[in-house]
């Protein structure tokens, strides 16, 4: 059997890559990379709703042991953390890079050389987190990665705020798609991230990659090669509408979604704003939503939290 070769060799060498990679540029005149359609700037300094501008900001990079077993593998996932955020949800966890903008402006040169240290170092993938807001910075660094020897599989880990028009322009560069799936009900998302039609945008956006690279493959090590893998975070008092969602995964993206059911919510940020969002995860929570999950015809997990009395 032959060795898995990344999609994006295959579009640099046709020359599209540097297409792909034009054509984003240009939407940064007037941005309407997301469902923001803030229109600004950004290649003048201005900026919208994620507060950047032309070059990308990276909070950390780093082998990362904490992802999903297919994406750990042995040596760690290449994660690269990128400040800022389009969805800003009120009770995030890295509120201190996504709200506060902590993090280094780079050029789409050094991101390149990122890439290539993480992989030297012998990480399975490149794992771009939020990347929504900076995907012409990612494709021109890619491009610049490619031509120096990058090799393995890139990860698009977002929210699920996206546009289909922005993710064709990924095709055949993403072999792998992390996105959430957050809430299904437009009133929670915009009480939560001021974004009433994030379930929209997330079930649009959730089609189109399952179309773009299918169902989750790994290699005879369990490692992910290609494919969507979904997560969902248990939100207390079933404010996410975990049934629905997992109802509409099994209908309409395929029966063999791979999806992490998290149990690790508490309140972050300005959780407080939500009543039912300012206490932590109970165990009937999410033994709730994970029993959901197998009701609706989930089967494919990351796996049941090891330690559900940590959460009482």
């Amino acid at each position: 059997m032959p060795a898995f070769k990344p999609s994006y060799i295959e579009t640099h060498k046709k020359g599209l890559l540097r297409k792909k990679s034009q054509k984003a540029y240009k939407e940064l005149r007037s941005c309407d990379l997301c469902p923001r359609h803030c229109s600004v700037n950004r290649l003048a300094g201005e900026t919208g709703i994620c507060r950047t501008g032309e070059n990308s900001i990276v909070s950390s990079y780093n082998a990362h042991f904490g992802e999903e077993a297919p994406l750990v593998g042995s040596k760690g996932s290449g994660t690269i953390f990128f400040t800022h955020c389009n969805l800003l949800c009120n009770f995030c966890q890295n509120y201190e890079i996504s709200h506060l903008g902590d993090g280094q402006e780079v050029s789409d040169r050094e991101l390149a050389d990122i890439m290539l240290y993480l992989q030297d170092s012998g990480c399975h993938n490149i794992n771009f987190v939020t990347p929504t807001h900076v995907v012409p910075q990612i494709l021109s660094a890619v491009e610049i990665a490619v031509s120096e020897g990058l090799s393995v599989p890139l990860v698009y880990n977002s929210g699920g705020y996206e546009k289909v028009e922005s993710l064709k322009l990924l095709e055949g560069v993403f072999d792998i798609y992390l996105p959430d799936f957050k809430f299904w009900n437009s009133g929670i998302a915009q009480i939560t991230c001021n974004a009433h039609d994030y379930p929209e945008a997330a079930r649009n956006a959730l089609i189109e990659m399952h179309r773009q690279v299918g169902d989750l493959v790994c290699d005879s090590s369990g490692t992910a090669e290609r494919g969507l893998l979904i997560r969902h975070l248990v939100l207390p008092e079933g404010f996410a509408g975990t049934r629905e969602i997992m109802r509409f995964i099994v209908e309409k993206i395929s029966k063999n979604s791979f999806v992490n059911i998290m149990s690790q919510y508490r309140p972050c940020g300005n959780a407080h704003e939500v009543e039912a969002l300012s206490s932590r995860l109970t165990y009937q929570d999410y033994t709730e939503a994970f029993q959901a999950a197998k009701d609706e015809g989930i089967t494919r997990f990351h796996g049941v939290v090891k330690s559900l009395h940590l959460l009482c």
